[in-house]
């Protein structure tokens, strides 16, 4: 779904959507979307002047990914109220430019408008937790042998570290 500059001149603009997996890219292998996308808010021109456009909204998707300590399915809900801005590029950066702390959580767009799909996938992405794990107890791979370790205790002895850095263990004493 596309929202217009123009169109959001005259009136903001309404979205209720709901999206199968595989409509939007995420563009990580290890990041799955499982169940259908539910998003529905209102897209606004916040100020002419400066073509800046609001999202508000709520989504909730059942996405899953490799979890971080064994590579296992791992499932990670989202279901959270949204809002994020936009400023056209034009206005945005040239060639390097300083920009202040407002503008560093402020998105860019080219063109005559924004595309929800665009969006959707943006906040997903920033809503997810940054260790994604199956469970809190999990207990990862083996670094000896790389046996899944929740699914069969492996016995191996981890290996003493290189004695060549024993004397810098007494540095912090």
């Amino acid at each position: 779904m596309f929202f217009h500059i123009r169109d959001l001149e005259v009136r903001a603009a309404r979205f209720d959507v709901e999206l199968a997996p595989g409509k939007i890219e995420f563009f990580d292998p290890k990041l799955r979307q499982k169940g259908t996308l539910k998003a529905k808010g209102i897209v606004e021109l916040v100020s002419d002047a400066l073509g800046e456009i609001r999202v508000k909204g709520h989504v909730s998707v059942a996405m899953e990914a490799d979890c971080d300590r064994c590579l296992e399915p791992a499932p990670v809900p989202i279901d959270s109220d949204f809002e994020l801005y936009y400023r056209p590029v034009a206005q945005g950066f040239g060639d390097e430019v300083e920009i202040d702390k407002s503008e560093a959580e402020m998105g860019f767009f080219e063109g005559d408008g924004i595309e929800l799909d665009d969006v959707l996938r943006e906040y997903i992405l920033l809503a997810l937790p940054m260790q994604r794990v199956c469970s809190e107890s999990c207990k990862g791979i083996c670094p000896v042998c790389g046996q899944n370790r929740n699914l069969k205790e492996c016995g191996c002895q981890l290996r003493a570290g290189d004695d060549r850095w024993a004397a810098l263990k007494n540095l912090s004493k």
